[in-house]
């Protein structure tokens, strides 16, 4: 399993509570895709009492954006995010069974709720996927929590579709027992966290640092994401003549593209993989138009914009991950995180009704790709502003996780080695490890001014100006591994 994968890189206890913390996210979030955000088992369950299911969907949206956007405000401690955890997935099982009984308003006062906690419930798991995970493996931990939280999704989907709405209520229900028995099992107390890193430098007014980064990746989250509220409101309905095929494939592309993402080699520029995700969607929507809505065409269109929703997902929680180190409350960062991406799904939901499911699919088209060039306006400067602050960044580690060996040996590959001074060339593989000029400094018993000189002339003969660039330019080198 790919959960095995870690227990060379992090303490048995780190593991322990890491894999506790992607069984409950696994399992209350494969409940949160296939129910009330944009689920199937609802679809399925209206469709079986003769009731319109957008009005449930928009409002269980709306409810969800507030509870991640409030949980943070009043769960500060990671004693009180497991309450909430576990006080939020029973009223969830709860809700559910509302849903067992015939349309009435008992539906809409389970239902808002619910997703409201539900909302808080994925926040405060910020702080496990903090506290229970090290820095290094985050972004397969994340992987892995998108990667079976989408397998069972596709379970309850096909039990919704292919058995009964009411065997997929009850098979939902079933995965929120089985997230609130693993929930009780969640520490309540941050002591993992400390004492795996206990050594690690704490930046300085760290709220404020972080404010304009954050700003920016949620404005890059809502963007991006109004194409996956046009491909439930548009490219969805468009094929659903074919329910059985869309049943169990349709998740399948994000589940690969995850899956390919956690496990790209070390020395992988990641970088290329937004500009060639970009393309997938644009090049979907484009297909959209030009060809008809028989299975070939399902796979065609599908494939890529999955495949790229799995690429930026993985993306833009990654770069969240890696911000939980910068703030204190870890549920204030995934909630706000999290609202974006739902935020983005609203928006282009609202829009893709707006402009009529009877209107040309050129319309949507054109909507989708002004998305596209957008995001493209918006991926150089996010990518600036999130190397400043996030000088190890997951998508930029690759050096910092190597062995000293292989660190060495590319460093003597570098074209500039024979110009660096004998300081210079013990600056330069503590710069591309991502440690701050302070550290260094204390590291090379030397002041933090003859660093920072240091620093400056080696990215003078490099030809970059910073230590993210120096990074990327050892790994691009064609004979690196």
């Amino acid at each position: 399993m790919a959960l095995s994968i870690f227990k060379n890189e992090e303490s048995e206890a780190m593991a322990k509570g890491r894999r506790t913390t992607v069984v409950v996210f696994a399992l209350f979030f494969s409940w949160l895709l296939a129910f009330p955000f944009e689920g199937r088992i609802l679809y399925a369950i209206t469709d079986y009492h003769g009731v319109s299911a957008h009005s449930f969907l928009f409002g269980a949206m709306a409810a969800h954006f507030a509870g991640l956007v409030a949980c943070g405000f009043f769960v500060r401690t990671m004693r009180a995010a497991k309450w909430l955890i576990l006080f939020s997935i029973a009223f969830c099982a709860a809700a559910t069974g509302a849903f067992f009984f015939q349309p009435s308003p008992l539906w809409a006062a389970a239902l808002y709720p619910a997703a409201f906690l539900v909302g808080c419930c994925v926040a405060a798991w910020g702080y496990y996927f903090k506290g229970c995970t090290s820095k290094s493996v985050r972004i397969k931990t994340m992987a892995d929590c998108l990667i079976f939280s989408n397998l069972l999704m596709t379970l309850l989907n096909m039990t919704a579709i292919h058995i009964s709405p009411q065997a997929g209520l009850g098979f939902s229900i079933l995965m929120l027992i089985l997230a609130f028995v693993s929930a009780t099992r969640l520490p309540e107390t941050e002591t993992l966290w400390e004492e795996e890193n206990k050594s690690v430098e704490k930046p300085v007014a760290v709220n404020v640092s972080i404010a304009g980064p954050l700003v920016f990746l949620c404005l890059f989250i809502v963007v991006i994401t109004i194409n996956s509220g046009l491909m439930y409101q548009v490219v969805n309905p468009a094929f659903a003549h074919l329910e059985w095929l869309a049943s169990w494939y349709w998740a399948m592309p994000y589940i690969a593209a995850l899956f390919i993402m956690r496990n790209l080699p070390r020395t992988t520029d990641r970088s290329y993989t937004l500009y060639v995700a970009i393309a997938m969607i644009g090049i979907s929507f484009i297909l959209f138009v030009i060809l008809g809505r028989s299975w070939a065409e399902y796979l065609a269109v599908n494939t890529l914009l999955l495949g790229a929703c799995g690429v930026y997902d993985l993306f833009w929680w990654s770069i969240l991950g890696e911000m939980l180190d910068l703030h204190k409350n870890p549920a204030k960062i995934i909630g706000v995180g999290l609202a974006a991406n739902v935020l983005g799904v609203l928006l282009g939901g609202l829009v893709g009704n707006a402009i009529g499911a009877d209107a040309p699919d050129q319309n949507h088209t054109l909507l989708a790709l002004g998305v596209v060039c957008l995001t493209l306006v918006l991926l150089p400067p996010l990518n600036s502003r999130l190397a400043k602050l996030l000088t190890s960044h997951v998508y930029l580690t690759a050096f910092a996780e190597m062995p000293v060996q292989e660190q060495t040996k590319l460093i003597d590959e570098l074209d500039i080695t024979e110009k660096l001074t004998a300081t210079e060339s013990k600056v330069a593989p503590l710069l591309i490890q991502g440690k701050s000029y302070k550290a260094i400094a204390k590291e090379l018993f030397v002041a933090e001014r003859t660093v920072k000189y240091h620093a400056g002339n080696i990215y003078s003969k490099a030809g970059v100006s910073s230590k993210t660039e120096l990074a990327n330019l050892i790994l691009r080198k064609p004979n690196s591994n």
